[in-house]
């Protein structure tokens, strides 16, 4: 993932929107609340924290990098961690410790927002992911190495690993296996978290590619990619790698999580929509609902407490011409994003 753009900074404005704009299909889903926070700094992930109440967005640019904190009930906004900022974050509830993924790593006590030390890492950290059951956080990197593996309680570094790919999202079964989709590769790296080490490749075997989201039903074995190319969800059986299903998506895809209460998959893509497959067994799928969010809002969270989808976005304005009528090279030119519209978008039944 990539981080986007920075803006002016702006105090905390609360506002709910209800309108056409943000309605979706027919179906248990809509977007509940529209909440615009404001600030100023790029954005990529969001984290929400069910068990401490928390919703963390890592705000990022040259002087503004800094995690920003809200109340997950409410958005009420919280006490900001300053020099953070990076791609993302997580929280290991055991411990009461969060993580960052930048570099260096941030390590701070979520009861006090406090920073408690930082750890270098290798590679280029991107994404993030925690392991409860293992107390492990693992920090992901297009470049090699790949995995930096920390220990939730201490924060120290207990190894790295390799997934023989560019990874974007990752899922843990919580005995000691790790699923990695590889952007790259049209694949899913299956990795022994104990050993530290891949044992098996799953290929999408043409069904999809450019996989940027990847969402897991642990009880029943069933992997959900995200493709971008083209925009389809793919289904494959976790214990073997076997196709299951797929079903197209929206465009942009850049995240994707699974809610084990009601069997639902969903995924977030920069086109403004949130589509949900349900899992009806497993081996049969269908799309439940497509809801329209918000342009851009192209990552998501899962409130498991609460079954709520955060997903995060801003309003730009039109483009500048490029300088001496530069070639764009067929990519889409954004303007500046438009002062204090940064938002979370809450989608609940």
């Amino acid at each position: 993932m990539r981080s986007i753009g920075s803006v002016l900074a702006l105090g905390f404005i609360a506002v709910a929107i209800a309108g056409t704009a943000h309605q979706g299909s027919d179906g248990p889903y809509h977007v509940a609340k529209v909440t615009k926070v404001g600030g100023d700094g790029g954005f990529d992930y969001v984290y929400a924290d069910p068990a401490g109440r928390m919703l963390y967005i890592a705000r990022s640019g040259r002087g503004t990098s800094r995690m920003t904190v809200f109340n997950l009930d409410g958005l009420a906004a919280g006490e900001d961690i300053p020099e953070t900022g990076g791609h993302g974050a997580v929280v290991d509830p055991r411990s009461h410790h969060g993580f960052s993924s930048s570099n260096p790593i941030v390590m701070w006590d979520t009861k006090t927002m406090k920073t408690i030390k930082t750890i270098e890492a290798q590679g280029n950290p991107d994404g993030i992911l925690g392991d409860p059951a293992s107390q492990k956080v693992f920090i992901l990197s297009h470049r090699e190495p790949n995995v930096t593996v920390i220990d939730a309680k201490d924060g120290s570094v207990v190894g790295t690993i390799n997934v023989g790919g560019a990874p974007e999202e990752s899922a843990v079964d919580g005995k000691g296996l790790m699923y990695v989709d590889l952007e790259d590769k049209d694949a899913v790296a299956v990795v022994d978290t104990k050993a530290m080490k891949v044992i098996n490749t799953y290929s999408l075997n043409g069904k999809g590619g450019g996989d940027a989201g990847l969402a897991f039903d642990v009880k029943n074995h069933v992997l959900f990619v995200a493709c971008r190319e083209p925009a389809v969800m793919v289904m494959l059986d976790a214990n073997t790698g076997k196709y299951l299903a797929d079903l197209p998506i929206g465009n942009g895809c850049d995240g994707a999580v699974f809610n084990p209460r009601t069997g639902e998959c969903f995924s977030s893509q920069g086109d403004g929509t949130l589509t949900i497959i349900k899992e009806t067994t497993p081996t049969s799928f269908v799309i439940e609902q497509t809801v329209k969010t918000m342009p851009g809002a192209k990552t998501l969270t899962l409130d498991n407490k609460t079954g709520k989808i955060f997903l995060i976005a801003a309003e730009y304005g039109a483009p500048a011409a490029p300088a001496g009528g530069a070639p764009t090279n067929g990519r889409q030119r954004r303007g500046p994003m438009v002062p204090g519209s940064f938002s979370v978008i809450e989608v609940s039944k």
